[in-house]
């Protein structure tokens, strides 16, 4: 069971930066399309940003442009900078594998951003 562990959340101001980790158990991961999910309170999970195995990205039009996916294949962990932050970023941050769009493994505990105005 791969167990994903997300960090680097925390309270910082509009137009401040945040970059998150995601660390992922298995031997699997350097196979996988990766991505960054959030969910705001009372709204559905979103996919945000997202990397296939061979490093092509995919932006949600919401953080174009403001954040960039990358990862690191050799320390299983797939990372999220975040620039130009605004209020509408506030949300509980996930990585997962994605496969069809769907998040296929446990999902972690998500790590918390919030932008204050």
């Amino acid at each position: 069971q791969v167990q994903l562990v997300e960090s680097g959340g925390g309270l910082v101001q509009a137009g401040g930066s945040l970059r998150l980790s995601c660390g992922a158990s298995g031997s699997t991961f350097s196979m996988r399309r990766m991505g960054w999910y959030r969910q705001a309170p009372g709204k559905q999970r979103e996919l945000v940003a997202s990397i296939t195995s061979g490093g092509s990205t995919n932006y949600a039009d919401s953080v174009m442009g403001r954040f960039t996916i990358s990862r690191d294949n050799t320390k299983n962990t797939v990372y999220l900078q975040m620039n130009s932050l605004k209020p509408e970023d506030t949300a509980v941050y996930y990585c997962n594998a994605i496969i069809g769009g769907y998040g296929i493994w446990s999902w972690g505990q998500g790590t918390q951003v919030t932008v204050s105005s």
